[in-house]
């Protein structure tokens, strides 16, 4: 088909002319399919690229300027583009984590360990105000993991004075921290 014959076709598909659609698809499917088959390198990706290409042809064939360019470059760019915005759709958003150990270190950076030093001797002095067994029990069960009913056995106490004793000492150590 003819530069002139192809530039006919999407003026006439420009105004609705569903039978021009048609030849205009059966004359240049075939390079298009080629060009999206050479970009998505699989043949139903390449497929589906190609419909998108020809949906987008119909809306917008009115946009399409005889300039004296070829309108299969007009078309081809559609297709080209399309594939293009597919193969960047279909590629998944991990490819982007595989670089975070290239990009920046993992860990805190070093402002970030001084701030968590700082705040670590912060604890360390409010848990120093509080009596020694409350600090212990407190300590047991937050960073132990051990249960109220194990500590109270293990400080021989009864059950409700420990946790008498962690309510008052979580207490007494939000109050040091917020000095």
């Amino acid at each position: 088909m003819t530069r002139e014959e192809i530039e006919a076709l999407i003026g006439s598909v420009a105004l609705g002319d569903r039978t021009a659609f048609q030849s205009l698809y059966d004359a240049t499917s075939a390079k298009l399919l080629g060009v999206c088959l050479r970009i998505l390198k699989d043949r139903a990706a390449a497929e589906d690229a190609m419909q998108d290409t020809y949906i987008k042809v119909w809306k917008n064939a009115d946009r399409f300027a005889v300039n004296g360019y070829s309108p299969m470059t007009w078309l081809i760019t559609i297709a080209r583009n399309t594939a293009i915005d597919r193969l960047r759709a279909s590629k998944p958003a991990a490819d982007i984590a595989d670089f975070t150990d290239t990009i920046a270190a993992s860990g805190p950076t070093a402002e970030g360990r001084v701030i968590a030093a700082a705040e670590a001797r912060r604890i360390s002095a409010c848990f120093n105000e509080l009596d020694a067994d409350r600090s212990a029990a407190i300590k047991g069960a937050y960073l132990d993991g051990q249960s109220y009913a194990d500590l109270a056995e293990n400080f021989n106490v009864p059950l409700n004075t420990m946790r008498t004793w962690l309510r008052r000492g979580l207490i007494a150590l939000r109050e040091c921290l917020s000095r």
